[in-house]
């Protein structure tokens, strides 16, 4: 097991496989708010369902809609359980902290070195806990 130490942009603790991506998305029209699933067709992880798992984007492409499709993804049930990126991700952000206020299901999300990102890869499991405190175990 590895821990990393990351920048806490939204707090909280969660758990789950890892879905990773050095490429940024697009949650417009890149994650299906209805069903959780990566739905652009260009992008490495599509067709993977981000429903509870640990999502490790760099950042996000496009506007502020990606806000509203993950703040619709948590309402249904069908968002990420946390966010591992390499910075801090506005949208992104909004998105936890309104989720919070509306449905008071915030997700966490921490920000790691570059170095520490590239070496995330889908199927590990991760916990993201206190402090931006994240342990990775291997695929099993």
């Amino acid at each position: 097991m590895e821990s990393v130490t990351g920048t806490i942009i939204i707090p909280g603790e969660a758990e789950g496989v890892l879905l990773a991506s050095a490429e940024p998305l697009s949650f417009w029209g890149g994650y299906d708010q209805h069903t959780g699933e990566i739905i652009d067709r260009r992008h490495p992880l599509s067709g993977d369902i981000g429903t509870g798992r640990i999502l490790a984007l760099p950042f996000t492409r496009g506007s502020s809609t990606t806000t509203a499709i993950l703040l619709e993804s948590v309402r249904r049930g069908v968002a990420p359980a946390g966010i591992i990126t390499d910075r801090a991700d506005v949208f992104l952000a909004l998105a936890s902290v309104v989720a919070d206020e509306m449905y008071e299901r915030a997700f966490p999300m921490v920000a790691v070195d570059r170095e520490v990102f590239d070496r995330l890869k889908s199927g590990q499991r991760a916990r993201i806990g206190q402090g931006g405190i994240i342990d990775i175990t291997a695929a099993s």
